[in-house]
């Protein structure tokens, strides 16, 4: 673990006083994507109300589980065996986080994965408000082929070092973030900030018990409450999705590939905004929500053919703050 200062160079830019004062750019690595899984690297690049670095932190951190994908991230069980805990490193975490925004890329998954960390060691993580980079170049109109962050990083020259290292991925998206954040002050951007909402479906239950036939026996991954089954959506189909526009109760929403969240939470808050969550794609889907719009699932390839819109799962969470209520609802 370690922590370094850097001296910020002033910026002449006039800026918008509704800003925030200060920044705080956040990569984990993990051994997953699931919602038992746990952080095994951290990193945080402090900024200031104008993007400049102030100083940057860096940790490991034990699992106490498997470490999950090892050619991925390259953190072998040898390597973080003497690691700290995380509850032993969640004070200065707090420290770096405190009074910033949170900003990362998909920065939904970076804070569900904090958040989760600080419930398990009994105390909350000190940040208010997060901000996706995804959701800032969408709103910057970058000409961007897709949202990965080297692609973000190539369009403003960064040079990505080490890839899915926190520290390298944490100052990657700190130097890209930094001239985003001098185009939107100076196009008056308003900056997509969303509330960072306090977890509370943790808890203390044991891992579930894998019975003879590979199931749970009922019951869902560690400490979390088990899926459970949708009503039928009350509301008719309005109809596509506009792109700009909002999404409307009983639009039909399919997913498709991975996502970051837990398929399962993204599809109960679908249908708690009213959504018709469907389990395959047809001429009646409102919207596609996927990650890899380029690959060929069947869904993808359907919507190409019928021409559904289709968001990335960032977007999508976006849009779900904000749902139309149903006509006469």
């Amino acid at each position: 673990m370690f922590a370094d200062r850097t001296t910020a160079a002033p910026s002449a830019t006039a800026w918008p006083t509704a800003y925030p004062q200060g920044y705080a750019v956040v990569d984990v690595e993990t051994t997953g994507l699931a919602r038992h899984d746990r952080i095994i690297s951290a990193a945080v690049y402090r900024l200031d109300a104008r993007g400049e670095v102030e100083d940057h932190w860096y940790t490991l951190v034990n699992p106490e589980r498997d470490p999950g994908p090892v050619w991925i991230h390259g953190l072998t069980s040898d390597v973080l065996e003497g690691a700290p805990l995380f509850r032993e490193v969640a004070g200065e975490f707090a420290e770096r986080l405190d009074g910033r925004v949170l900003v990362a890329h998909n920065a939904v998954f970076d804070w569900q994965m904090i958040a989760r960390e600080y419930a398990r060691a009994q105390g909350r993580a000190p940040v208010r408000q997060r901000l996706c980079t995804i959701a800032l170049s969408k709103e910057l109109g970058l000409p961007l082929p897709n949202h990965k962050l080297e692609t973000l990083a190539a369009h403003f020259g960064v040079v990505q070092r080490r890839a899915h290292h926190a520290l390298d991925d944490a100052r990657v998206l700190a130097e890209a973030f930094r001239p985003s954040l001098t185009a939107a002050a100076a196009g008056g951007v308003r900056l997509p900030l969303h509330e960072c909402l306090p977890l509370t479906e943790w808890s203390d239950a044991p891992p579930p018990r894998i019975g003879p036939q590979g199931g749970h026996g009922g019951r869902g991954p560690a400490g979390w409450r088990p899926s459970r089954k949708r009503p039928a959506c009350p509301h008719p189909n309005p109809g596509r999705y506009q792109e700009g526009g909002r999404l409307k109760q009983g639009m039909r929403v399919a997913f498709s590939g991975d996502t970051s969240v837990e398929r399962d939470l993204l599809e109960d808050r679908a249908t708690e905004a009213g959504l018709h969550v469907a389990t395959s794609l047809s001429r009646l889907t409102s919207l596609l929500v996927t990650n890899d719009p380029d690959s060929g699932t069947s869904k993808v390839v359907r919507a190409r053919q019928y021409g559904t819109p289709v968001v990335d799962e960032a977007a999508f969470g976006q849009l779900l703050r904000d749902v139309e209520p149903a006509k006469g609802g």
